[in-house]
């Protein structure tokens, strides 16, 4: 057995050992709460047609047409190639629920140690055709001031679009949000989504705030190990991603079988060990 092996046995056993933290807030459609007793039938049309539909490795179109914060015409193509992306759909003036999902993104993203356009880039794209590259630089302008990361002011992004725009982006990403006329707002979900550099959709966090391992380990995995330390990816035999929840958890079949391994392993070193020692009593007696 290699070391790599074995540190993977000890790594899973530690994991096994450790208490899991759940990092997920609620479920796709937060901000509102169901009372005892509703259905689906009694809920608000709006919360109805709002959700994540999870399009798991289908790509997104990468020659979509927005506008950048300094009002430069780009598509989105032009933040993928190199490196993942985690893409957050969010309008500007939005009262709530988007400044609650960026704010929680950018908590997690203060506490990695991966480097903002060195190991991954942001995006975040306004599903409000009414939004500016004015509005657009005065969101990033915040949020640059509160994650001061180095590189950071030149790998988030900021983009604002035309409907035709938005709604095809929108669509492939599976992000359903609708305008509710009562309360004159977007209702939409709450979460960030993780891209691989060829622009398919990896992995989707839910809720408003996002565990910085989650995070972590959805950007190392869409980078296909290309980011990372040889310990994520030791880490990571021991997690696995449930779509349903939108987080990591640990892969109990692969930690049994690691504690399995560990076990095996010290039963044979404790067995050499002892064959050793009997032959060098041995030895000794013949003399």
């Amino acid at each position: 057995m290699t070391i790599r092996s074995f540190l993977l046995v000890i790594a899973c056993t530690l994991v096994a050992a450790s208490p899991v933290m759940a990092q997920m807030t609620g479920p796709p459609t937060i901000g509102y709460k169901q009372e005892p007793g509703m259905t689906s039938s009694t809920m608000p049309a709006a919360l109805r047609e709002i959700g994540f539909d999870q399009h798991l490795d289908r790509h997104v179109p990468l020659d979509t047409v927005f506008r950048d914060e300094a009002g430069h015409v780009v598509t989105l193509g032009k933040y993928f190639g190199a490196r993942p992306v985690v893409m957050v759909f969010a309008y500007y003036d939005c009262p709530m629920l988007c400044t609650m999902v960026i704010n929680g993104l950018a908590s997690a993203l203060d506490v990695l140690s991966l480097v903002p356009g060195k190991d991954f880039e942001i995006v975040t794209v306004s599903f409000d055709p009414r939004d500016t590259p004015a509005t657009a630089t005065a969101k990033k302008a915040a949020y640059i001031a509160r994650y001061k990361q180095p590189g950071a002011a030149a790998a988030w992004h900021f983009l604002t679009g035309a409907p035709p725009s938005i709604d095809r982006l929108t669509r492939a990403a599976g992000f359903r949000y609708v305008w509710d006329q009562e309360t004159a707002q977007f209702a939409h979900p709450t979460g960030v989504i993780v891209l691989t550099p060829d622009g398919r959709l990896a992995r989707y966090l839910f809720g408003i705030e996002y565990g910085p391992r989650d995070l972590r380990y959805a950007i190392v995995e869409a980078s296909n190990g290309r980011v990372g330390s040889a310990v994520d990816s030791l880490l990571l035999y021991c997690y696995h991603y449930d779509p349903t929840t939108g987080r990591y958890g640990v892969a109990i079949m692969r930690v049994i079988r690691g504690a399995a391994i560990a076990t095996v392993l010290a039963l044979g070193a404790f067995i050499v060990v002892m064959a050793r020692s009997e032959k060098r009593r041995t030895g000794r007696g013949r003399r």
